[in-house]
């Protein structure tokens, strides 16, 4: 199920917004390394709308739009930095997880990937459960699951899209040990939106790549 109009990259309309993505995402980096929080609160809200849109322009599938929304829904609750808000961002990303499952659909992934993403989820809540807030523990646990489930099977539609659910794996992953407390990186926001913003970019690509060239299968 997809959008309408079907629209290349080309497209003026398309390259107009995706200039307009990387400007918003240039604008948040840079407020985030000069700590402006004005710029950021600004800029991020902007990008997985424009997302959102050159997906549609582009005739994109609807769970992708609707996958980008809920993490827009998630972008913006997380601003909030309250342990409720927190736990609603966390769901709409969540849900966002489900969209993009929904649109993997039943595509075989490489095998070799699904041990190495097991271990990974195991061994980081083994890790992480302790040193998280008790009334955060369960629900980080099961969107642990749910984001790594999303970004095993992302890897069905190619590597671009593979590529994708794994830089945003990494950048939740970010998120949880900033919640245990863990050190962090130097600037960890900056990080973290610069892994999500290209993660959630690679997944679009990927996902319209693909469709691209089932659409091309489809007319022989």
């Amino acid at each position: 199920m997809t959008t309408a109009p079907r629209r290349g990259a080309s497209d003026p309309a398309a390259r107009l917004i995706l200039a307009a993505f990387a400007v918003a995402l240039l604008a948040d980096l840079g407020s985030l390394l000069a700590d402006a929080q004005t710029g950021h609160r600004i800029a991020k809200p902007l990008l997985m709308p424009l997302l959102a849109a050159y997906t549609a322009v582009r005739g994109g599938p609807r769970p992708l739009v609707a996958a980008l929304l809920f993490g827009w829904g998630g972008d913006v609750f997380l601003l909030a930095e309250a342990e409720w808000a927190f736990l609603v961002g966390m769901g709409s990303f969540a849900l966002g997880h489900v969209c993009y499952l929904v649109l993997f659909g039943r595509d075989r992934c490489p095998r070799a990937a699904a041990p190495g993403y097991g271990l990974a989820l195991v061994v980081v809540v083994a890790l992480l459960w302790p040193d998280l807030p008790a009334d955060l523990q369960v629900p980080v646990a099961a969107y642990a699951v749910l984001l790594t489930a999303m970004a095993w099977r992302s890897s069905a539609l190619g590597w671009l899209a593979g590529a994708g659910g794994a830089l945003f794996l990494v950048s939740d992953l970010l998120i949880a040990a900033e919640v245990a407390r863990w050190p962090q990186p130097p600037v960890p926001n900056f990080w973290i939106m610069l892994l999500y913003s290209a993660g959630q970019a690679l997944l679009v690509l990927g996902v319209l790549a693909h469709h691209a060239r089932d659409r091309a299968t489809a007319r022989g």
